[in-house]
């Protein structure tokens, strides 16, 4: 699983000083991100350093993925239990494929229009014009050490973590 640590920093070039010290701790750069506002980023953040997913897509895409499976079961095993509707057991396996496709089909619909956790999570630091470092690790010492090198950086401040559910 990995850990996730976030960071503001005044300007765009100050993010990227701390991302190359991350960088050199270690981390891998697919692993860490720069995230501003959507003029900043056009304007001032190279493509390789970008945010993979500006959106919620493909968490809301397996949300709905697995909340439309569910639902087809239940709804398919009551179908089953039904003697008029009378659905055999292949049929609840067909409620089922249809209810995680409709499902998934929905959410990331609903899920492309909706900012990314990250961006909903410290859209008070955004606004002002800050510039988010987000760096991804599932080795804690690593990214401690990512961490120790990231606040070396003048005009870095680290964010609390916010905490989310298990899905997203």
């Amino acid at each position: 699983m990995k850990h996730r640590r976030v960071f503001s920093a005044p300007t765009v070039a100050v993010a990227e000083a701390a991302l190359r010290r991350a960088v050199g701790a270690g981390i891998d750069p697919d692993h860490a991100a720069l995230i501003g506002r959507p003029e900043t980023e056009a304007r001032d953040v190279p493509d390789h350093e970008k945010e993979a997913a500006p959106t919620d897509f493909k968490p809301a895409a397996v949300r709905g993925l697995i909340g439309g499976a569910v639902l087809g079961l239940l709804l398919g095993g009551a179908a089953m239990l039904v003697p008029a509707v009378g659905i055999p057991p292949a049929g609840v396996a067909v409620c089922v494929a249809i209810g995680g496709f409709v499902g998934m089909w929905a959410a990331s619909l609903a899920g492309s229009a909706v900012p990314s956790d990250v961006r909903r999570d410290y859209e008070a630091h955004l606004q002002p014009g800050q510039v988010l470092l987000v760096i991804d690790d599932p080795d804690d010492a690593r990214l401690e050490q990512a961490t120790v090198a990231v606040l070396a950086t003048p005009g870095i401040a680290r964010l609390q973590v916010l905490p989310h559910g298990l899905l997203q």
